[in-house]
């Protein structure tokens, strides 16, 4: 099937979210649709599936003008959309979310999950999805969640298919997965819209890119093109794709764990027995696939895990068993993985959210009262300094794009008198500009003499960033090794080999 936007606009009172966008996706087609956060991409895309309605502009498949009420209408059109966010019920089960608002009843009006379930496997069976139909979403792999998601768009019989910033949430292996079902997809004549601001996913599957900037549709591009020819296509000025760093000029470990483990509600060892050192002015990365133990040992250090072994000393001060109103007001600052579960209150402001962990004493509260004109003065100063795309500093947090809300968080954690800084995929969901942004703040907050530690399944970040590189393997530390070892070598640690196995300079 064949997809056409003709003259598309949509306004949000004064802002023009989408400005005369003209996109045609042929069938068999991966189209990527490329772009800053905030350049207008989901607007598109909601547009498309029925979410918006446009002001101007109109929708053609097979050159027939579609008029979408909803979602609902979309679907039955043939266009099936992938979420960044997952549009998943997690107490249901694989086959209850698959027919989910497409409900097929047998004789009685019972529900025939019998056919839920028939389809679950074919799908799976044909891509090689491996998804059990009865298992509850919420006990799945993200990436196999995301499969769920692909098979309710296919049991549909989905003949465009929207994958909105597909591979935010996934790990590399799941991200390369995710490609090649894509690629067999395509080869099954699905027209493929693929939203995304990553330059390697872009370069490996796009048949061809359109480039959306503040709006506007600022022209078309190969995959041939360069990552610098696109990243400048896509913010508008030269970017640099490296990050430029002096070497480190590390003083004295400044962050000192012994001995460290996490043990969760089960009773499950996650964290087992690490040991590591942070010295004042370095970046030590810790490396690995996720869900080896690299979430609780932020959480352990931070004061989120109640089940602690070991020793954390800060500064020559224990801080384990501190809570985290505690840690945080000891100096450390914190960019959690999950900014919307941890790091952030929607339906709070800008502002409001700038001040969320400083809520207790001056400068912002004195004598119990909210100091509002210097909030104000320090959102709006905080806004411009990390370039948040925003109408004002009372617009509420949850409106705002994935990287726009990231950079809120990134600026409340580095505006504060630091002592030791923790950030969990600080670039995930982030534009080639805003990691380009983020990746000069964090080394410049290496330089000022701070030691942090970056957690990354992102290997470019690693190295890019890492002074030196922790990979973690179930629960433990497989070795330390330097900021400059390969790709390969590190690719061998996360699967669990020792730095000597895989061949790690010592």
């Amino acid at each position: 099937m064949k997809l056409e936007l003709r003259g598309i606009t949509k306004r949000f009172g004064p802002l023009v979210a989408n400005n005369h966008i003209d996109l045609t996706v042929e069938p068999g087609e991966i189209h990527c649709l490329l772009g800053e956060n905030g350049a207008g991409k989901s607007t598109l895309m909601n547009v498309l599936y029925g979410f918006y309605q446009p002001d101007e502009g109109e929708i053609l498949l097979d050159d027939v003008v579609q008029h979408f009420a909803g979602p609902g209408d979309a679907m039955k059109a043939g266009i099936g959309m992938v979420h960044q966010h997952f549009m998943l019920i997690p107490v249901f089960t694989v086959a209850e979310n698959v027919m989910l608002g497409h409900e097929q009843t047998k004789f009685g009006g019972r529900l025939d999950l019998n056919a839920a379930r028939a389809k679950v496997r074919e799908i799976s069976a044909r891509f090689g999805f491996d998804v059990d139909p009865d298992a509850l979403v919420e006990d799945l792999p993200v990436g196999v969640q995301q499969r769920v998601e692909i098979i309710k768009a296919l049991s549909q019989d989905a003949k465009v298919l929207v994958f909105d910033e597909p591979t935010a949430v996934l790990t590399p292996q799941e991200t390369d997965e995710l490609m090649a079902i894509m690629r067999q997809l395509k080869e099954q004549g699905t027209a493929i819209v693929f939203i995304t601001h990553k330059l390697r996913e872009v370069r490996e599957v796009a048949d061809r890119i359109t480039v959306i900037r503040l709006g506007t549709v600022i022209g078309e591009a190969q995959p041939t093109a360069t990552n610098v020819e696109l990243a400048s296509m896509m913010v508008g000025r030269a970017v640099s794709l490296t990050v430029d760093k002096k070497p480190a000029t590390p003083g004295d470990p400044a962050l000192v764990v012994k001995d460290l483990s996490v043990i969760d509600p089960l009773g499950q060892i996650v964290v087992n027995n690490v040991s590591f050192e942070v010295a004042a002015g370095e970046i030590l990365a810790i490396a690995g696939v996720q869900g080896n133990g690299q979430t609780e040992l932020t959480e352990a250090i931070i004061g989120l895990q109640p089940r602690v072994q070991g020793e954390i000393v800060l500064d020559g001060k224990p801080i384990q068993g501190n809570s985290v109103r505690k840690v945080l007001d000891e100096g450390v600052g914190f960019v959690p993985e999950d900014r919307n579960e941890d790091g952030l209150v929607g339906e709070f402001t800008i502002q409001e959210n700038l001040m969320l962990d400083r809520s207790t004493g001056e400068p912002f509260v004195k004598g119990g009262n909210i100091q509002f004109s210097y909030l104000k003065q320090f959102a709006e100063e905080k806004v411009s300094e990390f370039d948040v795309r925003t109408q004002s500093i009372d617009e509420k947090v949850g409106r705002l794009s994935g990287g726009n809300a990231q950079k809120v968080v990134l600026a409340r954690e580095l505006s504060r008198d630091l002592r030791l800084f923790v950030a969990a995929q600080p670039t995930r969901g982030l534009d080639v500009g805003s990691i380009e942004f983020v990746h000069k703040r964090i080394v410049a907050t290496r330089d000022a003499g701070v030691p942090v530690i970056v957690v990354s399944t992102e290997l470019d970040e690693v190295a890019a960033l890492a002074d030196r590189i922790a990979v973690m393997y179930r629960g433990g530390i497989v070795g330390i090794v330097p900021g400059n070892t390969s790709r390969d070598v590190l690719g061998l640690m996360m699967a669990g080999e020792s730095p000597e196995q895989s061949g790690a300079a010592a």
